[in-house]
């Protein structure tokens, strides 16, 4: 069995960026589930990032929830919590499929911005050398 090396910071955000365009994708052919799913990912993966340059611990949601709370106190951002929390609707939407088109209007470039406004972040504390 081979074993398989964990992802970098780079590759984490990179596919948060790659899931945003799928997401898109899935959206533009009708797939609302799909959708939802790659914009859901796309969240996490960016918060994967982040933790990770912290050396913070990364390999559940309990542990990505926790590092949202960290970062929007770190950031003094509430939008870095509640960014997520609308983020995780869309999780919630691949399974059950309850979303309205009208939420999934509104939301949908919420949970964009947020996965580029965290983006920035990374590579703003990539650049510090930290």
């Amino acid at each position: 069995m081979a074993i398989q090396r964990e992802s970098t910071v780079e590759e984490y955000a990179a596919q948060a960026l790659r899931f945003l365009e799928q997401s898109d994708a899935e959206f533009a052919a009708g797939d609302t589930r799909q959708g939802a799913e790659k914009l859901y990912g796309a969240a996490c993966q960016i918060v994967i990032a982040a933790s990770k340059q912290r050396a913070w611990g990364h390999h559940s949601h309990r542990e990505n929830k926790n590092a949202i709370v960290r970062l929007a106190d770190e950031y003094d951002d509430p939008f870095l919590h509640s960014g997520f929390t609308v983020a995780e609707k869309f999780h919630v939407h691949f399974h059950h499929g309850n979303l309205e088109d009208y939420d999934i209007e509104t939301d949908r470039p919420l949970v964009r911005r947020y996965v580029h406004r965290m983006a920035a972040l990374v590579e703003e504390y990539r650049g510090k050398g930290l």
